[in-house]
């Protein structure tokens, strides 16, 4: 993975901020061109330690981003969009850990040109997040701060090609011809299939590329409004590459407590078969459950998010604090995501 000193780290964010800063001016200043430049992004950070063993063992959940104890920090992101009536362009950049993990350490999380052929077909080529799961990479539009499991061992991008047909107001069809997963340069010869089928919020996924990374993987990902305040999201995964692979299934119920403040419960069952097992044990067919309770309180573009987290697997994944091997491990978490 490319490495990024602190140092570089800020002059290269900095540089990206200057550069969207000019363009979003230049975008204000001529009205006539209708805003087409708009600059968005984030930043987060976060403090995590651990409630049944030592912050002095190095280890965290076994999922993707907030893997580190004591303060650390999550990643910046800065966005580019420029539209037109028919074409547009988006530059995503990731900076930090949770941006190197993400994008596989090229700081590029999406970098992609559409084109509105009709109302209804939308035509995009280069590097998109995946359409797979419940979670996404950034921060500010997932619930809780750490991710799933299911989210971990899916496909975080794909490069290449992707049509999206809305058939009615509520139906969509999206068909994608890409790379194998997470890759962006093509050395083996090996492509990739992706199809969506969407109805009133709720989306059936399939991804197949012969072996060649995931094999096969389809997932469901929706929800339920239930009332004004109360949210259930659900989210379930099978993939498999020639016996080896993962199937697993979340919710997440989310109530609205007042205005600003929401909290929410992951709960998680996840298996991994074949070679080894869930959560890097060297036992095959191993499951682990995760809870996951956060508090969402947002102020203004401020959100802060407590969180303690509770994972249980079916084998030795973990060690407490007397360096102990446990089939458990629990964790406080808290985050500061600022968007704008």
């Amino acid at each position: 993975m490319k490495m990024i000193t602190d140092t570089n780290f800020v002059k290269i964010f900095l540089f990206s901020i200057a550069i969207c800063s000019s363009l979003t001016s230049f975008s204000q200043e001529n009205e006539t061109e209708d805003k087409k430049i708009s600059f968005s992004g984030s930043i987060d950070a976060y403090y995590q330690t651990n409630l049944s063993a030592s912050d002095k063992i190095l280890q965290s959940p076994g999922t993707s981003f907030a893997n580190e104890t004591g303060f650390a920090l999550g990643m910046a992101n800065a966005m580019v969009t420029y539209k037109t009536e028919k074409t547009g362009a988006v530059a995503d950049l990731v900076f930090g850990p949770r941006g190197d993990e993400a994008s596989g350490g090229y700081q590029i999380n999406q970098l992609y040109a559409y084109w509105n052929v009709t109302d209804d077909i939308k035509l995009t080529a280069g590097r998109f997040n995946t359409f797979l799961g419940y979670e996404v990479i950034s921060p500010t539009a997932n619930f809780n701060y750490s991710t799933s499991y299911l989210f971990s061992y899916g496909p975080f991008s794909h490069v290449g090609l992707k049509a999206d047909f809305y058939l009615t107001e509520k139906l969509s069809l999206m068909l994608a011809f890409m790379n194998v997963t997470d890759v962006n340069n093509n050395i083996t010869g090996a492509y990739s299939f992706g199809a969506q089928l969407g109805y009133s919020g709720q989306y059936l996924n399939f991804y197949y590329d012969n072996k060649a990374s995931l094999g096969v993987e389809i997932d469901y990902t929706g929800g339920i409004t239930v009332t004004e305040d109360f949210y259930l999201g659900i989210n379930a995964a099978y993939q498999d590459n020639d016996g080896i692979g993962f199937y697993g299934a979340a919710l997440y119920p989310q109530l609205a407590t007042t205005e600003n403040l929401t909290m929410g419960l992951r709960g998680e069952y996840f298996v991994e078969n074949g070679a080894y097992g869930a959560i890097g044990t060297d036992v095959a067919d191993s499951s682990v459950f995760a809870l996951t309770l956060t508090a969402s309180y947002t102020m203004e573009n401020l959100t802060i998010k407590p969180e303690i987290r509770l994972d249980s697997a079916s084998d030795d994944a973990f060690l407490d604090r007397d360096s102990t091997s446990s089939k458990s491990l629990s964790s406080l978490l808290i985050a500061a995501v600022y968007a704008f």
